[in-house]
C-alpha cells in the first residue's frame, strides 16, 4: 500500500515587504467576513426592532421606571445597591441602568427601548463568537434566528425585561472570559494556569457577579460551564468543580436572595402559589413543552397565556413529564453514535430553564404559569442544537443541494424576522397590549382589569365598565370564591366610584370583600364610597382595617387621612398624608388632599407646594391649578398666581369660581403696583 504524503510546502520566509503568504493571506482575509457576518446579525435585529423604538411604556414599567421614586437621586442610587426592598425586585444592575437613562432623557421610551434592542444585539454577537469558540457547527445561524426569532421580543421589547437582555449579555461574556482562564480543549492536567489567565478568571467572575445583579437566573452559569466540559473531554475533575466554587457560592446566595423577595417582598405566597409536588412536577412536564413548541413553532404568541389544568390522579397528564425524562436518557444512551453535543444542549436547556418551571414560587404566574421571557436564556442551548444540526446536515449533502439549504435557511430567518416584526407592534402600547391578550386569552382576568384600569385613566368609562361586565360573566356561578372574580368586581367597583356612581359601585366591593374580606384595595374602595356619601366613621374602619393587614399600603393611609380631615382630626390626617406620600411620592391626588387639608389650616406656603407637585405629576390638572392660584393670590404672591389661574380658566372657561379668583388677583395687582 503506497504511503500518502504531504505536498512540500515552500519554507522560504517571505521577504520584508515582499508578497505575503498564503496563511497570512487568508488571516487577513478572514477579518473582513468575520467584520461582515457580525454586521449582518446587528442589522438583522435593528431591522426587526426597528417599530419597537417607538414603543411606549407597558404594565410594571410603572413601577420599574415612570413612577419609581429612586430614580430620581443620588441616594435612590444607594438605595437600589443597599436598601433591596426600596426596589421591586433586588436586581441592583438593572435599576442602576434605568437611573443612568433618567438622568439622560427623563421618560422618554425611545431611550430606553434602544439600549434594549442594542443589549439583545449584544448579546447575538457574543452567542455567536461563543458558539465558534466551542466549534459548535452553524455558530452564525444559530445567532441568527436567535437575533431575530419572536420568542424573543417579550424580553427585549418590554422595558420591564431589561433584566433579561442585560444579564444574558453579561452571562455570555462572562463564558468567554473563563473559557479563556480554562480552555476545556488546552488545559492540560495539572499544569496551573499563567497569571494572566488568572486575569481572565477575575473579569469572568465580575462579569457573572453583575449578571447576577441583574437578574439571578443566570445562576445556572458554573454549572451550564461544567456540562461544556463534560462534553468536551467526556469527564471532569475536581479542579473544575473546584474553581467554579465561588461561583456557586455566590449564585446560590443571591438566589436566595430573590426566592425570599418573591415571596416576602413582591408577593408571591399565598393559595394561588400553593401547589402540592405533584402538581408543580406535572406542571414542569407540561411547561417544558410548550417552550420547546414555542421555539419550533411560534406562533401564535401571547402576552398571557392560558392557565393548565393539572390533575394529579389522571395518568395520561403524567405523558408529558414521562416524555421529558426519557429524551435525555435516550440522548445519554446513545451518546457513543450522536456524541454528547445533543445531550449537553438538551441539559443546558433545561438546566436554566428549571427556575421558571414551577419548582420556585415567582409572582408573574398568578397571571400566567408560562411567558416568553421565561426562556430568554435558555432558548439560546436549543436554537444552538437545531442549527447544528441543519449545519451538519447540510454538509452531508451533494454539492449542488447546498444552494438549497443556504436558501431554505434564508426563508426561515426572514420568516422568522417578520413575525418579529409582527410581533413588536402587540407591546407599542397598553391597549393594544391587552386587547390582543384578550382575544388569545378569554379568560385572562388580569387583562381585563389592567385594560379597564387604562381605558378609566383615559376617562373612557363606558368602554371600561362595559369590559369588566364582560370579564365577570366570563366566569361560572362555582367560580365566585375564586381571586380572579374578588379582582374583577373591585375593578368594576373602581371605574363606577370614577364616574361618581359610589351607591351602585359599594355593592361590588362588598362581593369581592365575601371572597377575601381583608382585601386591602376592595378595603379601600369601600371605604373611598363610603366617604364620599359622607359616612366617614365607616370608611375610617374599612381604612383602618386594610392598616391592620398591610401597614405600608399607600392607599390606605391616603383613604384614612381624608376620612379624619373630615371629621376635623387634622393632626391624625396629617400624618397619616405624610406617610402616604413616604411610600408613594408620585400621586398627584395625594397631594392634592394634602394640599387641601393645609390650606384649611392656613398654612398656605405648604399648600401651595403641594399643589404645584400635583400639576407637576399631572399637567392639566385643573382643580390643582385652581387651588394653587387662589393659595398663591391669598398669600400675596399674585404674580405667581395669575399664570396659574388663567391656566386653569383656560382649560375650564365656564368655572365662574376660578374667573372670579383671577379677577381679583389681577385687581390685586394693580393695587399693588399703584395703577
Amino acid at each position: 500500500m503506497a504511503s500518502r504524503t504531504r505536498p512540500k510546502r515552500d519554507q522560504t520566509p517571505a521577504k520584508r515587504g515582499g508578497p505575503a503568504s498564503s496563511t497570512q493571506r487568508r488571516t487577513a482575509a478572514g477579518h473582513f467576513p468575520a467584520a461582515l457576518a457580525g454586521g449582518a446579525l446587528v442589522a438583522m435585529v435593528l431591522a426587526a426592532y426597528v417599530a419597537a423604538l417607538g414603543a411606549g411604556f407597558i404594565w410594571d414599567d410603572e413601577f420599574n421606571v415612570t413612577t419609581n421614586a429612586t430614580l430620581r437621586s443620588l441616594d435612590g442610587l444607594r438605595q437600589m445597591w443597599f436598601v433591596p426592598r426600596s426596589i421591586q425586585q433586588y436586581y441592583p444592575l438593572m435599576y442602576t441602568t434605568y437611573w443612568v437613562e433618567y438622568h439622560l432623557w427623563e421618560l422618554k421610551p425611545f431611550g430606553y427601548h434602544f439600549d434594549n434592542v442594542l443589549l439583545h444585539a449584544t448579546a447575538v454577537l457574543l452567542l455567536w463568537r461563543l458558539l465558534l469558540r466551542l466549534q459548535v457547527p452553524g455558530a452564525w445561524l444559530a445567532a441568527a434566528i436567535f437575533a431575530v426569532h419572536p420568542v424573543e421580543v417579550e424580553s427585549v421589547v418590554w422595558i420591564t425585561e431589561r433584566k433579561n437582555v442585560l444579564s444574558l449579555t453579561l452571562a455570555l461574556l462572562s463564558m468567554l472570559c473563563y473559557l479563556r482562564f480554562a480552555p476545556p480543549e488546552g488545559d492540560r492536567m495539572g499544569e496551573p494556569p499563567s497569571p494572566a489567565r488568572w486575569r481572565w478568571y477575575a473579569l469572568s467572575f465580575l462579569s457573572f457577579a453583575l449578571a447576577m445583579f441583574a437578574k439571578t437566573v443566570v445562576l445556572s452559569l458554573p454549572a451550564v460551564l461544567l456540562v461544556i466540559y463534560w462534553w468536551k473531554r467526556g469527564r471532569l475533575r475536581w479542579v473544575d468543580v473546584a474553581r467554579l466554587a465561588p461561583f456557586f457560592t455566590l449564585g446560590v446566595a443571591l438566589g436566595l436572595t430573590t426566592v425570599w423577595m418573591e415571596t416576602h417582598h413582591v408577593g408571591a405566597k399565598g393559595e394561588e402559589w400553593s401547589l402540592i409536588a405533584g402538581e408543580r412536577v406535572l406542571l414542569s412536564g407540561r411547561a417544558i413543552w410548550f417552550y420547546v413548541g414555542k421555539l419550533a413553532w411560534p406562533h401564535p404568541l401571547a402576552f398571557l397565556y392560558p392557565r393548565f389544568a393539572v390533575d394529579v390522579p389522571a395518568w395520561r397528564q403524567w405523558l408529558l413529564f414521562v416524555a421529558a425524562i426519557s429524551v435525555p436518557v435516550a440522548l445519554w444512551l446513545a451518546r457513543g453514535r450522536i456524541g454528547r453535543g445533543p445531550l449537553a444542549a438538551v441539559l443546558i436547556y433545561v438546566g436554566v430553564l428549571a427556575p421558571a418551571l414551577g419548582f420556585f414560587n415567582i409572582y408573574f404566574t398568578r397571571f400566567a404559569q408560562v411567558a416568553d421571557h421565561f426562556q430568554y436564556h435558555a432558548s439560546v442551548a436549543m436554537i444552538a442544537l437545531a442549527a447544528a444540526g441543519a449545519a451538519l446536515v447540510a454538509t452531508r449533502l451533494p454539492a449542488g443541494w447546498r444552494g438549497i439549504a443556504n436558501a431554505t435557511a434564508a426563508v426561515v430567518l426572514v420568516a422568522l424576522a417578520a413575525l418579529t416584526v409582527r410581533q413588536t407592534f402587540i407591546y407599542q402600547d397598553l391597549e393594544t397590549l391587552y386587547r390582543d391578550t384578550i382575544a388569545k386569552n378569554p379568560k385572562s382576568w388580569m387583562a381585563y382589569g389592567n385594560l379597564s384600569e387604562h381605558l378609566n385613566s383615559q376617562g373612557r368609562y363606558d368602554e371600561a365598565i362595559d369590559l369588566l361586565e364582560k370579564c365577570l360573566a366570563i366566569y361560572d356561578a362555582e367560580d365566585i370564591h375564586d381571586r380572579r372574580y374578588l379582582l374583577a368586581e373591585s375593578s368594576l367597583g373602581f371605574v363606577l366610584l370614577e364616574v361618581q356612581r359610589f351607591d351602585d359601585a359599594r355593592p361590588h366591593f362588598v362581593a369581592a370583600l365575601s371572597v377575601d374580606p381583608d382585601d386591602c384595595r376592595s378595603l379601600y374602595g369601600l371605604g373611598m364610597s363610603l366617604a364620599a356619601t359622607d359616612r366617614f366613621a365607616e370608611a375610617q374602619a374599612c381604612f383602618e382595617h386594610a392598616l391592620q393587614v398591610d401597614p405600608d399600603h399607600a392607599e390606605a393611609h391616603y383613604g384614612l387621612a381624608v376620612a379624619l380631615g373630615r371629621q376635623g382630626r387634622a393632626e391624625e390626617a396629617t400624618s397619616h398624608f405624610r406617610k402616604s406620600l413616604e411610600l408613594n411620592a408620585t400621586d398627584p391626588l395625594v397631594h392634592f388632599e394634602f394640599g387641601n387639608l393645609l390650606a384649611q389650616q392656613r398654612d398656605l406656603r405648604q399648600a401651595a407646594v403641594h399643589y404645584a407637585e400635583a400639576v407637576r405629576l399631572r399637567p392639566g390638572y385643573v382643580d390643582a391649578l385652581h387651588n394653587l392660584g387662589v393659595v398663591l393670590k391669598d398669600s400675596g404672591d399674585v404674580d405667581r398666581a395669575i399664570p396659574r389661574l388663567q391656566e386653569a380658566l383656560r382649560l375650564n372657561p365656564s368655572d365662574a369660581d376660578t374667573k372670579a379668583a383671577l379677577e381679583e388677583a389681577l385687581r390685586m395687582r394693580q393695587k399693588q403696583r399703584g395703577e
